[in-house]
């Protein structure tokens, strides 16, 4: 399972190119950031692009909260940035939701769906 994971990731990575070229630098220096294990530097990076938005960024928090890299391991907020990637047109991110999904209880699914409602409402802020 987290080899599924991490090759998501990686995949997203190989991606990212048709990102504009001002969100392109962030994004590239937060995956440079994270294939060198500098976690928090990498959420740094993609937590803004995030909240504005991206969906490649979402799905990348997805990544870290479900392997645990530079946050706590969080399968609830995982699946929410994945669902959240999702509903923003990222290809990658319904594989990753249903892969966090797999691990999850029911009642943290709907916790996760929840919270990423929530998280649509007030515009990718503070979720």
């Amino acid at each position: 399972m987290k080899q599924t994971i991490a090759m998501i990731s990686i995949v997203v990575a190989l991606i990212f190119g048709s990102i504009g070229a001002l969100l392109a630098a962030d994004f590239q220096a937060g995956f440079a950031a994270f294939q060198k294990g500098d976690y928090a530097a990498a959420l740094r990076e993609w937590t803004p692009l995030a909240e504005q938005g991206d969906a490649k960024a979402q799905n990348n928090l997805g990544v870290m909260y479900a392997e645990g890299h530079g946050v706590l391991q969080d399968y609830v907020t995982a699946h929410m940035w994945a669902n959240i990637a999702s509903m923003n047109g990222d290809k990658i991110a319904p594989k990753l939701r249903n892969a966090i999904a797999k691990r999850m209880t029911p009642a943290q699914i709907h916790a996760a769906q929840t919270r990423a409602k929530d998280c649509i409402g007030k515009n990718y802020k503070g979720c």
